[in-house]
């Protein structure tokens, strides 16, 4: 049976998102759900304001995100836009950049030394 507290419910539209800070600078919002991870890690909505460059950064594991509106770039020219379902492997470094901004669904493990291989 589920129990009474569950399931932890929130809209990706109304609910209050927290600021996501990286190497020490704000680096988007988050939704995140399951408070037993740090911010940003495990499943999460992600939102990058209009004219932003992300903080460069790596993940321990793979990361997965599907872009549900708006645009990006990674700092390679590929671009992605609502629909796209991305697999980026392990430690892959990178930084994006969204001209309009932009809503992304996020799988992802701590983050970790970016690999520049």
């Amino acid at each position: 049976a589920i129990d009474p507290g569950d399931p932890w419910i929130a809209n990706i539209y109304t609910a209050p998102l927290k600021t996501l800070m990286s190497n020490g600078a704000e680096d988007g919002e988050v939704l995140q759900l399951d408070t037993y991870r740090p911010l940003g890690t495990g499943f999460h909505l992600y939102r990058i304001a209009p004219g932003t460059t992300t903080q460069a950064h790596g993940h321990i594991g793979h990361e997965e995100f599907l872009m549900i509106e708006g645009d990006l770039v990674d700092h390679d020219g590929i671009r992605y836009g609502p629909g796209d379902l991305v697999w980026l492997r392990a430690v892959t470094a990178h930084t994006s950049y969204t001209e309009a901004g932009c809503l992304i669904v996020v799988f992802a493990t701590e983050f970790g030394p970016p690999d520049n291989n």
